[in-house]
């Protein structure tokens, strides 16, 4: 019989008040608190608890305080990456940050999804008398090289292709090619990024 922590990982209807799953919530949720209390000037403490509290965390990948993680296990940071103030992520399925990848302040990575008819979403009743819902998710892929602006919002069952950048403000909800940028609340593509985007030539001399 699968557990419900399999059917969450494989974005099958799943019970949230499981009693395992409730506990590496809870885990997650504690390392937040004593994480977000952590002096940034205190890095040997905080390097110990990111480590703690994600699957996979890359070299010279830095996070900034305050966070909240729903489980942190199921989410991989790749190298060099940065996350300004205010990161959450919910990781009911898999969440895959590839290298050198920048988010912005107030950015969000939401992999769970909740029946559309009320019916379904409502939460129901057991013999006992406590409550449950059924939920279910989808996985979030971000690429190497990605620039994820302030205020965005990136919904479960997206992939980010490599290099592109998505504009301050946007709500993510359909996947994203690779080396584009992209905005807007449905966030959609405006134009490829092109070596005319290069700063280069637009230094002061």
């Amino acid at each position: 019989m699968r557990t419900e922590q399999e059917k969450m990982l494989a974005g099958e209807l799943y019970d949230p008040s499981d009693k395992t799953l409730e506990a590496k919530r809870m885990r997650a949720h504690e390392l937040c608190r004593v994480l977000n209390q952590t002096p940034e000037t205190d890095a040997e403490t905080r390097s110990k608890l990111l480590h703690e509290l994600f699957g996979h965390l890359g070299e010279g990948t830095y996070i900034t305080c305050p966070l909240q993680i729903d489980y942190g296990e199921f989410t991989t940071f790749g190298d060099r990456c940065f996350a300004n103030f205010n990161f959450t992520v919910l990781d009911t399925c898999p969440v895959t940050i590839g290298n050198d990848v920048f988010f912005g302040p107030n950015c969000s990575l939401l992999t769970p999804l909740h029946p559309m008819l009320p019916e379904e979403r409502n939460l129901r009743r057991r013999e006992d008398g406590s409550y449950y819902d059924l939920e279910y998710g989808a996985p979030i892929t971000i690429g190497d090289g990605c620039w994820i602006a302030a205020d965005v919002k990136i919904c479960g069952g997206v992939t980010i292709g490599a290099g592109s950048v998505i504009g301050a403000g946007s709500v993510v909800l359909h996947s994203i090619p690779a080396g584009v940028l992209a905005a807007g609340n449905p966030c959609r593509v405006i134009r490829p990024i092109t070596s005319a985007d290069s700063l280069e030539g637009a230094r002061v001399k």
